[in-house]
């Protein structure tokens, strides 16, 4: 009887700790529908938070809501989809950097420190200066930056298969790959001219002002694909978060799970990073703040940190917008901003207990 006692008295409290966590995600959700709103009241066109959200209600429902043709034309031809690419990157970026974090059991470990976003400048920067890549036209700049990523990460992962598939390999592969490119966009800057130097340093930024619907549309959609393999491999990650040995006696495939989780997070890193340009610190920062709140649960830890993720960057664009008025800043050197002193907090207070 008491055994039986003790296993409801678990289950429930097993209920309560699954419902704070959802109860979590659902106010995170709550923040991005209304920094979305808010953001979408700015710019030139004078239009009311309620205005914005009529705008997009009555697409969405039509029949119901109304709204004006200067309203919806303004937030759904001009405005939404600025905002949806800023949810859809953060939250890509976020899924990204926890999936790297938890298969290399690295805090620092991210699509930004791995090299993978060295990579995508290079390709950039190439098309730029050269005008040379595996697309033309206006595809020019995205198609080398998508290739250029899912190069670095194949050869991250060639080098690290040369000395044995290993956290340690992986990341110090990484970091070679990133002062590689780094090196070679450098060259590239040098010899380019000043106008091409200027945008090629202004991609690199990072910005969601060349966001269109086609865009989100092609993001979401690599996201998409994505995420079930992730997701159905949360409790690998989880298990390799507790040893290779550990993991490998619980029947997971250590080298295969971690080498395909970082082609998918790497696949959606470059989905996003090919029209954003090059954005910082979101995959470091997102899923360390979700795992604060959380725990290191990648069942919960994946759709925390593309939620945070999603609001972290929304907000970034939204501060980008407004503390320089009617100048937008890019939407990079606010992330920045935000991730330098996180870096810093995480340096002082080193929270392993979330690891």
């Amino acid at each position: 009887m008491d055994c039986m006692q003790s296993r409801i008295a678990l289950k429930e409290e097993y209920t309560r700790f699954v419902g704070r966590k959802l109860l979590f995600l659902a106010a995170i959700s709550l923040c991005i529908i209304a920094v979305a709103g808010v953001s979408a009241t700015l710019g030139s066109a004078n239009l009311s938070v309620f205005e914005v959200y009529s705008a997009i209600l009555a697409r969405a429902f039509p029949g119901h809501f109304e709204t004006t043709w200067f309203a919806d034309t303004i937030v759904w031809g001009l405005r939404l989809h600025r905002i949806m690419m800023g949810v859809v990157a953060g939250a890509g970026l976020g899924i990204a950097g926890a999936v790297m974090q938890g298969i290399l059991k690295n805090p620092l470990a991210s699509p930004f420190t791995l090299g993978i976003s060295s990579a995508a400048s290079f390709g950039a920067a190439l098309a730029i200066i050269l005008g040379a890549g595996f697309a033309g036209g206006e595809y020019l700049i995205i198609g080398n930056a998508f290739v250029f990523t899912l190069l670095a990460t194949f050869a991250v992962y060639g080098l690290a298969k040369y000395k044995g598939i290993t956290p340690e390999t992986m990341i110090l592969a990484g970091i070679a790959i990133m002062y590689f490119f780094s090196a070679m966009t450098s060259f590239l800057q040098y010899v380019g001219r000043a106008e091409q130097v200027q945008e090629v340093v202004f991609w690199m930024m990072g910005s969601l002002g060349r966001s269109s619907w086609e865009k989100v549309y092609a993001s979401a959609l690599v996201i998409i694909i994505c995420l079930p393999y992730l997701i159905l491999k949360s409790w690998d990650i989880n298990a390799i978060g507790a040893g290779d040995e550990t993991a490998k006696s619980l029947g997971v495939n250590v080298e295969r799970t971690r080498v395909l989780s970082m082609v998918f997070a790497s696949l959606i890193t470059a989905s996003v990073i090919c029209f954003t340009g090059t954005i910082g610190f979101i995959g470091l920062v997102a899923p360390h703040m979700t795992r604060m709140v959380l725990g290191g649960d990648h069942r919960f830890l994946l759709p925390g940190s593309a939620l945070m993720g999603a609001l972290l960057l929304l907000a970034a664009d939204t501060l980008a917008r407004t503390v320089l008025a009617p100048v937008i800043l890019p939407v990079g050197i606010m992330t920045s901003f935000l991730g330098v002193p996180f870096f810093v907090y995480l340096f002082l207070k080193r929270r392993k207990e979330f690891w």
